[in-house]
């Protein structure tokens, strides 16, 4: 079964490789909401993994604050090299900031299925591949419907060398894993404050997740989080 995941991987990366990367486009975001109508408590309480979503699309409104919410910028230091535009949302060891993030949008209102970088000193995205990679994605995934239903999905990857420049193999072996349950432990607050369900996934094919969102040679991924509506429940009416 895994060996035909694979190849349905690596078959589905080639075709898109025809089109080639078009890295020249910038999506840029709208201004995150710094004000939510849900306590950080309400979203503790009820913060839960979900891997079904209903069937209805992301707001470009929603993707810009659960990019925020992960890694953006809340003190703008444009003038400190490493620190990607400044200080932000999850805390970072030295605050070297190790990790990237990617979008795979899929289903998105006001922005076209393909596969972008986040760029958090801008608070915008570079297309990396054009189109819906979803089924490349659940392929990667060991074939988990929630990436292939859900209307987009984060990636993050690491770039170990900016920790362990300063930290050696404890920066490798702890701070980097630090980062991302920062990171990620905000972006499921966020999602409750949204009316959103995310479940973070760490069982994927390196290698081909690697193809899918063409992550360069000095990054290794670390997560899937795929995001989207809450289904509705039943008997609740609501």
């Amino acid at each position: 079964m895994e060996l035909l995941l694979l190849t349905a991987v690596f078959i589905a990366v080639a075709a898109a490789a025809e089109t080639g990367p078009d890295s020249a486009k910038v999506v840029k975001l709208p201004p995150p909401t710094l004000d939510g109508s849900m306590s950080v408590e309400k979203c503790l309480a009820e913060r839960r993994s979900v891997r079904e979503y209903a069937s209805q699309p992301l707001s470009l409104a929603d993707v810009s604050q659960l990019l925020w919410a992960a890694y953006g910028v809340t003190v703008p230091l444009p003038n400190v090299p490493g620190v990607s535009g400044g200080l932000k949302t999850a805390p970072s060891a030295g605050a070297l900031y190790p990790l990237e993030l990617y979008l795979v949008a899929g289903d998105v209102t006001g922005l076209e299925p393909g596969i972008y970088r986040y760029r958090p000193e801008h608070h915008d995205l570079i297309l990396v591949l054009a189109g819906d990679r979803r089924r490349a994605l659940l392929g990667a995934a060991l074939g988990q419907t929630a990436v292939r239903d859900a209307p987009a999905s984060l990636v993050y990857s690491a770039v170990f060398s900016r920790n362990t420049v300063k930290y050696g193999t404890r920066g490798r072996e702890r701070y980097v894993c630090m980062d991302l349950g920062h990171s990620a432990e905000n972006v499921y607050l966020q999602c409750g404050s949204l009316g959103l369900g995310t479940c973070a996934i760490g069982a994927f094919h390196d290698d081909s997740l690697r193809l899918v969102v063409r992550m360069p040679k000095d990054e290794e991924p670390l997560y899937i989080m795929p995001i989207g509506r809450l289904p509705q429940r039943k008997g609740t009416g609501d």
